[in-house]
């Protein structure tokens, strides 16, 4: 069995202590987290934990099966690929001289990102994209120097009327 990323929503009661209880299934279990976001959804007593595991199906599943046996889950969907969309927030700060700027501003363009800050020596990125795009722009901006990294995790939404698993 191979290991493949799997994305799971999971949408919880939103109150004090849930997210600690969903990440101590993982670490109890030795199961380990990719990534891992958190945030309220359009009721605000619900928030939607996005998780990304790199496991086995077998695995997958069983993580599944002890997630719905938490108190404060109220239903966990495994994400199908190519029927959601994920996104995640990079701020990258790249070293410039005077002769690079330029460059790295036509790379940020090409890209999409937006300059939030500029110094003498840095400039400051924010990009929002797939894994996939920003491991791209990563890729460009690193022969200038990246001082700094920071990424959120992946949050994601299936495609389509679907609302939380179920057709609207």
């Amino acid at each position: 069995m191979s290991n493949r990323k799997t994305t799971l929503s999971v949408l919880v009661e939103n109150h004090a202590g849930v997210l600690s209880k969903v990440v101590g299934l993982f670490s109890r279990r030795g199961f380990n987290i990719d990534s891992l976001a958190v945030g309220t959804t359009e009721d605000p007593t619900v928030s939607r934990i996005t998780i990304v595991v790199s496991s086995d199906a077998y695995t997958v599943e069983q993580i599944e099966k002890q997630l719905n046996k938490l108190i404060p889950v109220i239903k966990v969907k495994r994400l199908t690929e190519g029927g959601y969309i994920s996104r995640k927030l990079t701020l990258v700060k790249v070293n410039f001289a005077p002769s690079t700027r330029s460059e790295i501003m036509k790379i940020a363009e090409l890209m999409g990102a937006r300059i939030v800050d500029v110094s003498k020596t840095t400039i400051t990125l924010e990009f929002t994209d797939t894994d996939e795009r920003t491991e791209t722009l990563v890729a460009l901006l690193k022969p200038y120097g990246i001082k700094e990294l920071v990424t959120t995790g992946a949050i994601a939404i299936e495609k389509g009327s679907t609302l939380n698993g179920n057709k609207k």
